[in-house]
């Protein structure tokens, strides 16, 4: 049976909107390629090396502000403690209940912004790979110092 004349040339589907504006390249693949690189959303689109360097060092402050948040969270914890140490009985279970929501608050926006930062190194591009490396070790460099070196099982 011939079907070569079953293809979709003979159809006109007119210019859709934006059709004459580049992909996004999704890459599956390590890469260096820099072309129609998209960082995580559409709009955040590289067009050239000033857009590149540009992005890069706000991946860099980005993963930087992931160990800055993680060690407010750990300052807030030692804080909680030190007040559920010096409150009087009758109010510590009070002062837990409320820090656990807060403490939970938090961990969900950790969590949510380590995804983020994964979804960053998930581009396969190897310049954004290296800039997420760089600003968790500035991070770690700066807001980690007396921090454990393990990470507490979040994506990062």
């Amino acid at each position: 049976m011939d079907h070569s004349h079953m293809d979709h040339s003979h159809m006109d589907h007119g210019d859709a909107p934006g059709d004459n504006m580049p992909m996004c390249s999704m890459n599956m693949l390590f890469t260096w390629d820099t072309n129609n690189l998209c960082i995580v959303f559409r709009q955040w689109r590289i067009t050239s090396s000033l857009s590149l360097a540009i992005s890069l060092l706000t991946i860099v402050a980005i993963a930087a502000g992931y160990e800055a948040f993680r060690s407010a969270l750990r300052g807030y914890e030692a804080a909680v403690a030190k007040r559920i140490e010096t409150a009087p009985r009758q109010t510590q279970e009070q002062v837990t209940k409320r820090a656990h929501l807060i403490k939970a608050v938090m961990y969900g926006v950790q969590s949510f912004y380590a995804f983020m930062l994964m979804l960053v190194f998930m581009t396969y591009n190897g310049w954004v790979m290296l800039a997420v490396s760089v600003g968790a070790f500035v991070g770690y460099l700066m807001f980690a110092e007396n921090a454990p070196l393990a990470n507490e099982g979040v994506c990062h």
